[in-house]
């Protein structure tokens, strides 16, 4: 465990490196943080931070830059969480309280919020079907072989698809569909469409196969394709000093082509309201070179999703973290 000097230091490093992106020597230290010690015993310090695992040392430099580690120990036990100005707060909050007709709008204009802020990459995704019910299931006929399927989740998220038949259907055999997928499916998770339910329909209401099998199986794709993913500020990343690397630049660009790598961040599993996971924290090694803050989309307690930050290890922690949670406040009503 670290002494109260070595945390102030080792504090101190880090905040200087991301407002700068330079190597930090003692004499900045002593300059513009106010540290009660002299140079010497801070460079000493800093020997002991490195020795220890905190900080690194480029080749080309005095000075000292925060490892994987250094930055963990921030995150958990130096961070500022309210690193927020009014100014920001009253933007966040015009931002959010835009009208909506659908639950996508919001998680978009949380993304954008997030991204303008922050001024980093952000991301979203919507919440799996897993853990969404249906709460209404409607068809209707467009034209004589076409139908048009709507299905709205408890968590307000629309799903709709177009049906095309190979014989004409009838106003009374839509209003029968209705009747049934409501009854049936009303309350139950998206997976409850499936194959049971089509051989019920088949067998207890005598309907043709040439009806129920194209229903079932656009109803299926519709629901099993994957999600949408929401990004913001992708240019932003390309600004910043670490993305003048051409693995860097590549990695990411990679990263965000990759929908799978995506979903995969996004849906790892959640200890905290806020999830950290920093350089080689995390699984994938396209991902060794950044560090990815996630936060679970709320909206008056319903799951939504997903939204996170992806950004270099030199990420302002602080200020993202102290603005994801006031998004989340926010988006909670609180």
């Amino acid at each position: 465990m670290l002494d109260e000097r070595k945390k102030r230091i080792l504090q101190a490093i880090v905040d200087e490196y991301i407002n700068t992106a330079e190597p930090v020597s003692s004499g900045a230290i002593v300059q513009k943080y106010g540290l009660d010690c002299s140079s010497a015993t801070i460079r000493n310090e800093m020997v002991e931070l490195e020795k220890s695992g905190y900080l690194d040392k480029p080749h080309t430099s005095s000075g000292r830059i925060p490892s994987a580690q250094g930055y963990r120990f921030y995150v958990d036990e130096l961070l500022k969480e309210d690193d927020i100005s009014l100014e920001e707060i009253k933007y966040i909050q015009s931002k959010l309280e835009t009208r909506v007709n659908e639950i996508e709008e919001l998680t978009k204009i949380a993304t954008n919020t997030l991204s303008e802020i922050t001024h980093y990459t952000s991301v979203a995704v919507g919440p799996r079907n897993n853990l969404q019910n249906i709460e209404e299931v409607k068809f209707v006929l467009l034209g004589t072989r076409m139908l048009m399927a709507v299905i709205l989740t408890d968590t307000g998220i629309i799903k709709e698809t177009i049906i095309k038949f190979d014989e004409d259907i009838t106003e009374e055999q839509v209003n029968t569909l209705n009747f049934i997928f409501n009854n049936k499916l009303r309350g139950k998770p998206l997976e409850s469409i499936d194959k049971p339910l089509e051989e019920y329909i088949f067998s207890e209401m005598n309907y043709s196969l040439k009806v129920i099998k194209p229903v079932m199986e656009q109803l299926d794709k519709v629901i099993n394709e994957e999600s949408e993913i929401y990004l913001e500020g992708a240019n932003k990343a390309f600004e910043l000093p670490e993305f003048r690397s051409l693995e860097v630049a590549k990695n990411f660009i990679n990263l965000l082509d990759t929908k799978e790598i995506v979903l995969d961040l996004l849906n790892t599993g959640f200890a905290k309201d806020i999830n950290v996971y920093i350089g080689d924290e995390n699984d994938n090694q396209q991902l060794k070179d950044f560090s990815i803050i996630t936060f679970k989309h709320r909206y008056q307690n319903k799951d939504l999703g997903t939204i996170g930050i992806i950004g270099p290890k030199r990420m302002d922690y602080s200020k993202v973290i102290s603005v994801m949670k006031y998004i989340s406040k926010k988006l909670n009503g609180k």
